[in-house]
């Protein structure tokens, strides 16, 4: 069988390809072991000198967020019901040559952490809990938790309420005193202090988006899409600074529409911008987006149009102008598909899209200009790809097949773009997001 060729659909529910009921007592067996500091090379590769233990890389973990309970009390129009086979939040130890993961423990924690920040100096890490349900609005809530430097493991330090329902997505303002928050089924976003400690305080702000719901019918649809998700109510779904952190971005599906804020760090504070959002196409549902290095370019994702949307971004006056729209799918591609995550590649030559129904990871080059160019597409291994990351060398990409209860890893070309299947899975149930960090060395 070719590397990239889906085998048929089996008529019953096997678990995934290459994951045997061995491998995954093996994996549960491995949960309360230590984090090693290093492990061995994937067969093949050629052996190296020994490395002095100075000389060696520091250990690198992942941590992946899950949904660890069902969503309940959901909209009609909802698609994504997990059911909530994870445990919290996974640990597992990176192979940086393989790109292997070993398990290296969980934070249980019943309350679906599927959106994760660190810090940037790796002491902190924080968790968006999208089904809790907190007070009269039943709110969602987000969590701090300490992160011991030498071995990865956590320690919950406070959790907040979140400013709305399902609160979805995480990112931390760039001076690190603030923590974003965008509520999905709450259809707001939230401003949440740091306290030098690391903890977080309630909210400084809470914005409620408000206007015209798109229609159902996305006008970039594929031929004979069905992909309704978020047009019946607003739906923030991100919320992240630019690159200078002087203005942020938040995108709300339901309207169709990218808010652009100045923001009062002083005081933590959302002003609207001039103009205070700009328009995708009616019903294609804007889920993620990400800027170029350059910080010039702003590629957004349209979840029900299956689209990629190039914007020139003026960082001094905090707008964006439309300038090229792509689809995220093969050329000829019918029927329905809902789009997750996207990425620019650290050198910014290459931009990642994920497709879930078409389960796959598009690559695109990107030209002198910014515009997109389809490379190729590959197939996650996997059901419902939610988000993807690359490792902190930028030669392995990790991907979270919600559906699928596993997170495969693929090898990245840096001249190409092009990804390769490593062939390792990490039996994770529900992964929703992973993010890395190298560990200190111990004294």
């Amino acid at each position: 069988m070719a590397p990239n060729t889906r085998p048929a659909a089996p008529t019953g529910r096997p678990l995934s390809p290459g994951v045997t009921r061995r491998t995954l007592l093996k994996a549960s067996a491995l949960l309360a072991a230590p984090v090693a500091q290093a492990s061995p090379a994937e067969p093949g590769a050629q052996a190296s000198s020994p490395v002095s233990v100075a000389q060696a890389p520091p250990a690198l973990i992942a941590y992946v967020g899950t949904f660890s309970s069902p969503l309940k009390d959901v909209l009609p129009t909802q698609v994504d019901l997990p059911p909530g086979n994870g445990r919290g939040i996974h640990i597992f130890r990176v192979d940086r040559a393989s790109g292997a993961l070993t398990a290296a423990g969980t934070f249980d924690l019943g309350t679906s952490p599927s959106c994760l920040a660190l810090n940037a100096a790796g002491t902190r890490l924080y968790s968006a809990n999208e089904t809790d349900r907190v007070g009269d609005r039943r709110e969602g809530t987000v969590s701090t938790f300490a992160i011991d430097r030498t071995t990865g493991q956590l320690t919950l330090l406070n959790t907040v309420r979140s400013g709305g329902a399902g609160p979805t997505y995480v990112s931390l303002h760039p001076s690190g005193k603030y923590l974003f928050v965008a509520n999905y089924f709450g259809g707001s976003v939230a401003v949440l202090p740091i306290g030098a400690d690391g903890t977080l305080g309630a909210a400084t702000d809470v914005k409620e988006d408000e206007g015209p719901i798109g229609p159902r019918r996305a006008t970039n649809a594929p031929p004979g899409s069905f992909a309704i998700s978020g047009h019946d109510r607003t739906h923030a779904h991100m919320i992240q600074a630019d690159p200078s952190g002087r203005f942020v971005l938040h995108i709300d599906l339901g309207l169709d529409r990218i808010y652009v804020w100045k923001f009062d760090e002083a005081r933590g504070i959302l002003i609207p911008g001039e103009p205070p959002w700009v328009s995708l196409p009616p019903g294609d549902g804007p889920r993620h987006f990400a800027f170029h290095p350059n910080g010039r370019w702003c590629y957004s994702i349209q979840e029900e149009g299956s689209t990629i949307v190039l914007f020139d971004y003026d960082g001094t006056a905090g707008r964006l102008v439309a300038r090229q729209t792509i689809s995220s799918l093969p050329p000829g591609y019918a029927g329905s598909n809902f789009t997750s995550g996207i990425l620019v590649s650290a050198d910014g030559r290459f931009v990642y899209a994920g497709n879930r129904l078409h389960d796959s990871i598009a690559i695109f080059s990107v030209g002198t200009n910014g515009e997109l160019t389809f490379v190729a597409d590959e197939w996650t291994r996997g059901d419902y790809p939610r988000s993807f990351a690359f490792d902190p060398s930028g030669r392995f990409l990790y991907c979270c097949n919600q559906r699928a209860d596993h997170v495969t890893v693929f090898r990245v070309d840096i001249e190409t773009g092009r990804l390769s299947f490593t062939g390792h899975y990490a039996p994770v149930g529900n992964p929703s997001h992973v993010v890395f960090l190298e560990l200190a060395r111990p004294a």
